[in-house]
């Protein structure tokens, strides 16, 4: 009978990274195939979710998770970790989420121990925001109108 591997805790994981050295990784300006972004639209559609699902009363809380992470590795596993806790991801290194003040607590606080778990330059923000904020939010570059989709547009007739 074959044992079950034990899965590690994201900071096992990083700890054992760092163990492992973080010398080894490849350059930071090397373009990763292995985590490829969805199109812009279904990254709108996954925001307007989270948005429709709304609820004041409720524990919960959005912001948003961004991350300047230099190494490859680290990087990609915070990147992993956020999509596990149920964040969106809305850019490479920026991601949504809308979770119980418990979950945003522990986000913080393993995001914390990452940061202290090795020498670096790196910035981790967690950034609250109100559903007013979420909604008056504006894409730039792109061609989508995202105040129409929020029905934010107000029409007067003369």
């Amino acid at each position: 009978m074959a044992k079950k591997k034990k899965e590690l805790t994201f900071t096992e994981k990083l700890r054992k990274i760092k163990k492992a050295g973080l010398e080894g990784s490849p350059d930071i300006r090397q373009k990763t195939e292995n985590d490829p972004l969805m199109p812009l639209s279904e990254r709108i559609e996954q925001i307007l979710g989270i948005v429709k699902r709304l609820d004041k009363n409720s524990n919960k809380m959005i912001y948003f998770v961004m991350y300047d992470i230099e190494n490859n590795k680290v990087r990609t596993q915070v990147a992993k970790y956020l999509i596990k806790k149920g964040c969106t991801r809305v850019q490479k290194s920026i991601f949504l989420a809308n979770t119980n003040r418990a979950v945003y607590s522990e986000i913080k606080n393993d995001l914390k121990e990452v940061q202290e778990c090795y020498e670096n330059n790196d910035s981790i923000l967690l950034v609250p925001v109100s559903t007013d904020e979420i909604k008056a939010m504006k894409i730039i570059g792109q061609n989508i109108d995202f105040d129409l989709i929020l029905q934010n547009k107000n029409t007067l007739f003369f």
